[in-house]
């Protein structure tokens, strides 16, 4: 059999090897036009920022041998045809026409079964001055190397990241940390990361990036691109303002690369992507997909989506690789999970958000809980703040999104709620669900099972709460708010301060004296539960219902995400 396999990144190596492995006897054949091939490519803002110090680094084994093509004919038994690229695929002939990149020549190469990898392209703005020299996008290893070049020559004071997404983060936490570059991210949301976290999570985030000297500025489009006295990009004018910038990045999401196989008349969708079943197989049985360049099935909305990650091409690759193999083998689709580093700090999510949940139809609801992400008592213990999205009527899980500490546990609870989320478990499922206890690594009550229990709480009536944003627009002074009056049940020293600034709009009523005090709070008044965390006010409310107060909410997160906010009002 020969295999031919179009694209050379990720998920064209993994079907290599794998098939490779199923069949020793089988020809194979990688086809790409770069000279870089089998990289990480999730790696390229970590490179740019010095953590990665050689690309070679992205290239290699974890043995430490560069996959290029002596590797995989010597390593893998498997051909690589570098710069050459792919021109047509003619299905009837069972030929894929090549064109060698650096001279021209053309030819054809056979195939049996036909594995198209061709991954993504970057979005590339149409903003004037786009051409100048300094402005990038991430598209390749190359362009990578170029921008790290400029830095590493001094050409580089003032960046402009253009969007506020995974990689535009990235790219802007290491131009400002390790290289000390001033650093604008310009995000046309209202909010950095959307509709992957809520915008009080992106909020944490963003003051987070303001607090190590990266400015963003969120519902802002870039307009132009202007040279200095050269060539090279010297300034960034958005609708708002202008920005130094000797160096631009556009990083404004990808689009899946699917011309090839349209033109060979397989099924694309409307956004381009490669149109796959389970097994991988496009419109033609003998042809495959996998990558960024094709498209998959969200397994919490039941809708088609395009998810252009690493980790899912290679999973891709197997399944591919397997059917090729005789082994029957199914990719059911994802979730959407995602974790990053910001600093210090780390955020992620899995499954949906609150916002993409409702604009799917979901009567959706979001519980928040922030605990300690290990024993209160254990000294390295850190906040962690996490969003639940559930439907209200089927107690369903949508989506989990999280804030925390870098390190690895806000990961263990995303990698733990996706696993769940993937088999549609519903809110007790996270409540009993068994998680490894020891007091450097978690609370008896892990984070995780906690959060369900709010969810629990908030879905069944027994918890209400008063959204954060809307607390905060209140006390910010920029929305309206009805008449309510704030009741800390924090100590009365800790309370002392709001309560002389706000007068009778702050009660402080301790929390061991809510049942011996109630009865002196005035009966008109719709009260906002406070304390540190919100547990304490979870637990005054279920008392206040049971003497007939009915009038209160709690705020989620308590005082904690006030704080994390930097609320003026607080200092």
């Amino acid at each position: 059999m020969e295999i031919v396999i179009i694209g050379a990144v990720a998920a064209g190596p993994k079907v290599a090897s794998r098939a490779k492995r199923l069949m020793p006897e089988a020809g194979i054949t990688m086809i790409d036009q770069d000279d870089f091939i089998s990289y990480g490519g999730c790696g390229i803002p970590y490179f740019v920022s010095g953590d990665v110090s050689d690309e070679k680094e992205l290239r290699s084994t974890s043995f430490h041998m560069v996959r290029d093509p002596y590797f995989f004919r010597e390593g893998k038994g498997v051909i690589v045809r570098s710069l050459t690229r792919a021109v047509s695929i003619d299905r009837k002939e069972r030929l894929v026409h090549v064109e060698d990149v650096a001279t021209g020549k053309k030819d054809a190469v056979k195939y049996d079964k036909l594995v198209i990898t061709t991954g993504s392209r970057p979005n590339v703005l149409p903003v004037p001055g786009r051409e100048l020299e300094g402005v990038y996008v991430i598209s390749d290893l190359h362009k990578a190397l170029a921008i790290k070049e400029d830095i590493a020559r001094g050409k580089v004071k003032n960046a402009v990241i253009i969007g506020g997404g995974a990689i535009g983060i990235e790219m802007a936490e290491g131009l400002a940390d390790l290289w000390g570059v001033d650093t604008t991210i310009v995000e046309f949301m209202p909010q950095i990361l959307p509709r992957i976290v809520s915008p009080t999570i992106a909020a944490m985030v963003q003051r987070h990036l303001n607090e190590h000297g990266v400015k963003v500025y969120t519902q802002e489009a870039a307009k132009e691109f202007q040279a200095g006295g050269g060539k090279r990009v010297a300034k960034v004018v958005t609708n708002k303002r202008e920005l130094p910038a000797d160096l631009v990045v556009m990083a404004a999401g990808v689009r899946p690369r699917g011309e090839l196989a349209r033109d060979a008349g397989l099924l694309v969708s409307p956004q381009g992507a490669i149109i796959v079943n389970q097994r991988m197989q496009t419109s033609d049985s003998d042809i495959y997909a996998a990558g960024d360049c094709v498209e998959i099935p969200n397994i919490v909305t039941g809708k088609k989506f395009y998810a252009p990650l690493g980790s899912l091409a290679n999973r891709q690759g197997r399944v591919v690789a397997d059917n090729l193999g005789g082994i029957p083998s199914v990719f059911q689709g994802c979730v959407g999970s995602f974790i990053m580093k910001v600093f210090d700090m780390c955020v992620g999510s899995t499954g949906i958000s609150l916002e993409v949940a409702r604009a799917e139809g979901f009567d959706a609801a979001n519980a928040q809980c922030v605990q300690s992400d290990r024993a209160h008592f254990f000294p390295s213990q850190a906040l962690m703040f996490l969003d639940m999205i559930i439907e209200r009527s089927t107690k369903r899980v949508l989506g989990l999104q999280g804030f925390g500490q870098m390190g690895d546990g806000l990961l263990a609870r995303i990698n733990a709620a996706a696993g769940l989320i993937e088999r549609r478990a519903v809110i007790s499922d996270f409540s009993t669900l068994e998680l490894a206890y020891a007091p450097p690594f978690s609370n008896a009550v892990d984070v995780l099972n906690a959060v369900a229990n709010v969810a629990d709480n908030l879905v069944s009536g027994r918890l209400k709460t008063v959204p954060v944003e809307d607390f905060m627009a209140w006390m910010d002074g920029t929305s309206d708010h009805p008449d309510w009056t704030a009741l800390d049940l924090r100590s009365s020293k800790e309370a002392a301060g709001l309560v002389e600034r706000f007068g009778d709009k702050w009660i402080s009523m301790p929390y061991d004296k809510v049942r011996s005090s109630y009865q002196s709070l005035p009966k008109d008044k719709m009260f906002i539960l406070i304390c540190n965390a919100g547990t304490r006010s979870y637990e005054s409310q279920c008392f206040l219902r049971s003497v007939g107060i009915n009038n209160s909410l709690v705020l989620p997160w308590g005082l904690n995400v006030c704080m994390r906010l930097g609320a003026a009002w607080l200092s």
